[in-house]
């Protein structure tokens, strides 16, 4: 059979079918203008809840000065090659020393991307006898990477904690014949549903099973915690969550990850991790691109309190309403409506042209049948008329779902 044979069927499925019947508007959008709450889609102006970029970094003018000096002092290819032969820099190591010190941590490795980098670190510490323990909700980038690695793996119900000493137990057996280790992976912030993974009950079991713990911490990363150090600090664990990782791609807002942990551990995965041994090394006016970004992460409270003070008054606003929030205990917004495959393309219309939002919607897989979720993103630069607007918008919404009617 030809390879390509299976293509038309396949994309009649999941997220394929919607390359057919919503390219352009409901996936791969195009959205235009000053990035921040007002931007354009389609020539027109509105109101946006689907930006990661909680701190609002994305256009401060610091951060774009900065971003552009760097750029055109050196360029976007220097340094040339990867990390490890010729694209070591100072900024690169300032960079680890800011992040190490930040999550305090004894090191931390600069790496090109998120995605890439949580599947690499997998892959790299884990090998035929270890045994990798993962929550059933952990991003696709966690799957991946165990899908790279030969470790066996046990999945535990999200947030579970009686299976998931279950799974321990197992994972012991087998560790104990094969002379491999335990390795649990799960997320900080769940992007998705917008809860907290159970970090205080998880490291507790350190005390009775053997294991190592890596946390992939995008969406907690600057938010959460007194300091933004994340969910870790949120529940005061930051010292046994042996590898914290996060991606630039929320808070940052840039290109790029880092992980931090003890430095014999750091020093393992530079050496390592194909994803970074074999690519072009971050270029330098990222590099410091980040540098100050994390320092205004790390004293920018004053943004914290303006992101989680939004937060509350539109969550709040919203289940005074009678709105149905799911288990979200972050910025991470999640609404749910009920709905089906048929009614996605008439609420996105409805919210984007009608009421001039642009909020993601999201449906089964993602999410059981017979529900859509609108997933909302505040961040710092939201104002209090954005969310009065909104939550109106959402009511009307709701309504015409209960009717049965299909946007108007």
């Amino acid at each position: 059979m030809d390879l390509f044979a299976k293509i038309d069927r396949l994309m009649e499925t999941d997220l394929g079918k919607y390359a057919r019947i919503g390219h352009g508007y409901l996936t791969f959008p195009k959205l235009t203008g000053e990035i921040g709450p007002k931007m354009f889609f389609e020539g027109k102006e509105v109101l946006c809840w689907s930006l990661n970029n909680y701190l609002g970094l994305a256009n401060d003018p610091e951060i774009r000065r900065v971003d552009a000096e760097a750029a055109a002092q050196y360029g976007l290819a220097y340094p040339m090659g990867s990390r490890m032969l010729t694209g070591n820099t100072k900024f690169h190591e300032e960079f680890e020393a800011l992040a190490a010190d930040y999550e305090k941590k004894q090191d931390a490795f600069l790496l090109n991307y998120g995605y890439q980098g949580c599947v690499s670190i997998i892959q790299a510490l884990t090998d035929r006898r270890d045994v990798i323990v993962y929550d059933q909700l952990a991003h696709a980038c966690i799957i991946d990477g165990m899908m790279q690695s030969l470790a066996k793996r046990f999945v535990f119900p999200h947030n579970d904690m009686n299976r998931f000493e279950d799974r321990l137990k197992k994972a012991a057996e087998i560790t104990a014949q094969t002379g491999g280790g335990i390795f649990v992976v799960t997320e900080g912030v769940f992007g998705m549903k917008g809860d907290i993974g159970a970090l205080d009950q998880i490291v507790a079991f350190k005390s009775k099973y053997d294991f190592r713990i890596l946390i992939d911490d995008a969406h907690g990363f600057g938010v959460m915690g007194a300091g933004g150090r994340g969910a870790s600090e949120h529940y005061n664990v930051m010292d046994p969550i042996d590898l914290y990782f996060t991606t630039f791609a929320k808070s940052m807002a840039m290109i790029g990850a880092f992980v931090a942990g003890d430095k014999k551990v750091i020093d393992f995965l530079r050496y390592n991790m194909r994803s970074q041994i074999y690519a072009k090394s971050l270029p330098i006016a990222m590099a410091i691109g980040a540098i100050k970004r994390i320092q205004m992460i790390r004293d920018g409270q004053d943004r914290r309190q303006k992101l989680h003070a939004l937060t509350s008054m539109l969550q709040k606003g919203l289940r005074d309403r009678g709105f149905d929030l799911g288990i979200t205990q972050t910025p991470v917004t999640t609404v749910y409506l009920k709905g089906n495959d048929a009614q996605v393309i008439e609420v996105v219309r409805a919210l984007r042209e009608e009421f001039r939002l642009f909020v993601s919607v999201v449906t089964y897989p993602v999410i059981e049948k017979g529900l859509l979720m609108l997933r909302l993103i505040p961040t710092a630069d939201h104002l209090p008329e954005h969310v009065e607007y909104t939550i109106e918008a959402f009511t009307q919404i709701r309504e015409r779902l209960r009717e049965g009617v299909e946007g108007r």
